[in-house]
């Protein structure tokens, strides 16, 4: 059965700083790219970042983030990172972690190649987590 889990959400004061976790299994961890996507009130779903397999290693960020935030996997625990500092009332979303096969992982390839956001196509993907809550106070 597969499992996609993300944790680490909370409310924290602009200006600080969170670590989601977003926690799988079964399948094959390092086949898969995964991505962060969120998704604020009223507004739709938004890729954040996206990291690639351990054979080729490629990040993305969106523009929104970049410098702000850093995505990271840990293949021994199946498991992806996104480390946000800086945080402003703009962050709150919900926020989603996926896993996706072939097609995603070309896409983080070509997103970081080109600097263009290329992997924040959701249906790219093929594993969803039922989200968390990141809520930045002003």
């Amino acid at each position: 059965e597969v499992q996609v889990a993300e944790s680490g959400g909370g409310l924290v004061q602009a200006g600080g700083s969170l670590r989601l976790s977003c926690a799988t299994s079964g399948f094959t961890f390092d086949d898969y790219v995964i991505a962060w996507f969120r998704q604020a009130p009223g507004k739709g779903r938004e890729g954040v970042s996206c990291i690639g397999t351990s054979r080729d290693e490629a990040t993305y960020y969106a523009d929104s983030v970049k410098g702000r935030f850093t995505i990271s996997r840990d293949n021994a625990k199946n498991t992806v990172y996104l480390q946000m500092y800086s945080l402003n009332p703009e962050d709150t979303a919900v926020y989603y972690c996926a896993a996706g096969g072939r097609q995603a992982r070309q896409s983080c390839r070509n997103s970081q190649y080109y600097s263009h956001s290329y992997y924040d196509v959701p249906t790219l993907y093929d594993y969803w987590g039922q989200g968390t809550q990141v809520t930045v106070s002003s």
